[in-house]
């Protein structure tokens, strides 16, 4: 364990202190929350009324909520105004038993403060926090440590670990994420490198803390559930959503050879609106859905002919499409 992390952690939250007893929420993530995608009109604003359009059809699927402005919502490109509006908008647009989790993570602990602030006082229910990754190479685990611990004391509503290595070249340390497991504001992490040894790992590091694991994508969703993760935050459920809750469920109640035969078919529709084709290859396959998608915000680029036609086989061998 890190001494220096557990010194900083104890003196900025102990258990006994006034400063933790205010956190008292508990924000339950078990079950299914897209990470749903930000809508564009021709001119790069936002369209709001097809992101109402959208919800209006997610919202009658048993999701547990959705992740709004995560990698999906191409939150990098979005100004911070942009950012606390579409949570705004979504949370008029959703159900109260719908939980709201909006990225607020920026890259310095200031600006993630703020941010966060800003996302509560918008509507959500609980935030994910990305690794900062500019000056990655500094990004150790104490400057982890102090950076989310931070961010976990100012925010006014439930914190969620964000490790997404395949865009920010950052995973958190195991050691200091057993360290932040241990704050009363940090509710558990969502792991989107896929490393089921890591997520196992984790769930054995936290499990005395009430600390929730959740896989950031449906193509490892059955290995991380067999290890301890509790839901799934998964691009390919803006598509598919019905077809990942069914996996949830199937888990859940013990279904293991349904669930495993369910996960095997959704690993290439998966793969290809995420790895392969990631956010435009997810827009176009939402129009065949009948779900707008539209074009990505530049400098994304919408998919070739080509590829658009690789992307509806995958879907079409899948039997989704």
């Amino acid at each position: 364990m890190l001494k220096i992390s557990r010194k900083l952690l104890i003196s900025a939250t102990g258990r006994n202190s006034p400063q933790t007893q205010r956190f008292v929420s508990k924000v339950n993530l078990q079950g299914i929350l897209p990470p749903i995608t930000t809508p564009f009109n021709d001119d790069e604003s936002v369209a709001y009324d097809k992101l109402s359009h959208n919800l209006n059809i997610w919202n009658s699927i048993n999701f547990r909520g959705y992740v709004v402005q995560g990698s999906n919502g191409e939150f990098p490109y979005l100004t911070p105004d942009e950012r606390v509006n579409v949570v705004k908008h979504v949370k008029k647009n959703i159900p109260d038993n719908k939980v709201l989790v909006a990225g607020s993570g920026c890259e310095s602990t200031s600006a993630t403060i703020e941010m966060t602030m800003k996302m509560g006082d918008n509507g959500a229910d609980a935030v994910l926090v990305v690794t900062p990754s500019f000056y990655k190479n500094q990004m150790n685990s104490q400057a982890l440590m102090k950076h989310y611990v931070k961010v976990a004391d100012a925010s006014n509503m439930p914190v969620i670990l964000y490790s997404v290595p395949g865009n920010t070249g950052i995973n958190i340390p195991l050691e200091a994420l057993a360290e932040l497991s241990q704050h009363p504001n940090i509710i558990g992490t969502k792991e989107s490198g896929g490393d089921v040894t890591r997520i196992g790992e984790i769930v054995r590091l936290t499990k005395q803390h009430d600390f929730q694991v959740i896989a950031g994508s449906a193509g490892f969703m059955y290995a991380a559930y067999v290890v301890g993760a509790v839901g799934g935050v998964c691009a390919v459920g803006n598509i598919l959503g019905k077809q990942v809750v069914d996996l949830h469920h199937m888990i859940m109640d013990g279904r293991w050879d349904d669930a495993r035969e369910l996960q095997h078919r959704l690993i290439a529709p998966n793969s290809a609106v995420t790895a392969k084709y990631g956010v435009p290859g997810l827009k176009t396959a939402m129009a065949w859905y009948g779900l707008y998608g539209g074009s990505p915000r530049y400098p994304l680029q919408q998919l070739t002919e080509p590829q658009v036609l690789d992307l509806r086989k995958i879907l079409v061998d899948s039997g989704f499409l």
